[in-house]
């Protein structure tokens, strides 16, 4: 009876012993195994960290490098405009006027000469004002609409345009003119010259100026 009670003991606690073993095993398996998360965070932090500061410099790079670049051509450009001759002022310019008709031309014309004497180069665009004075009032001239390109003078140098008007042959003594008034392009002071051809225009209806006025180079080079 003895020896059943020991077996019986001996069986319960082998029987313990076995359990005990089992739940040993699943918690060494569980506290084995590495929390993933804790090992790959600091890694992707890092990364992280690393690439935005890459890119902060390199955007400053970028920025420090092509748009000045850019910049100091548009400076470039800028001086080449500063470059460019001032406008002719109307004191610096030596005005005369002849006589260009030409026999058998059915209209008059007058050639009118700038001379530049103002010691630099300059520029004249565009048409001159041109007004005649007359007994009857005056008269301003009507442009022709050709193409006025810019005209750089050098000192010393001259540029002509022409003014052409009817020929009074009416009989009649029509419109005496007494003056030429010529304002140069883009300018408000004016030269007053004697009148070098004809010395009347024909009496018109009032529908608008007969005399017409060209642009800069429109009669030839004056002497």
């Amino acid at each position: 009876m003895r020896v059943r009670k020991l077996t019986l003991a001996a069986m319960a606690l082998a029987a313990g012993l076995s359990l005990t073993a089992c739940q040993n095993d699943d918690g060494t398996d569980q506290s084995a195994a590495p929390p993933a998360s804790s090992a790959s965070t600091p890694s992707s932090s890092n990364g992280g960290s690393g690439s935005a500061g890459s890119d902060q410099e390199g955007g400053t790079d970028s920025a420090g490098k092509a748009p000045n670049g850019t910049g100091g051509t548009g400076g470039t450009g800028g001086a080449a405009e500063d470059g460019k001759a001032a406008k002719c002022r109307t004191d610096e310019l030596e005005i005369t006027a002849i006589d260009a008709t030409v026999g058998g031309d059915t209209e008059g014309t007058v050639a009118v000469d700038l001379k530049n004497g103002g010691g630099r180069d300059c520029t004249l665009a565009g048409y001159a004002g041109v007004d005649l004075k007359t007994n009857a009032g005056s008269l301003s001239a009507k442009r022709t609409g050709e193409q006025a390109p810019a005209v750089v003078l050098a000192d010393g140098e001259t540029v002509t345009f022409g003014i052409t008007y009817p020929i009074n042959d009416s009989g009649g003594s029509g419109v005496r003119i007494t003056a030429l008034v010529v304002t140069p392009p883009n300018e408000t002071e004016s030269v007053t010259l004697d009148w070098p051809g004809a010395a009347t225009l024909p009496v018109t209806d009032g529908s608008g100026t007969p005399v017409r006025v060209g642009p800069m180079g429109s009669a030839g080079q004056g002497g």
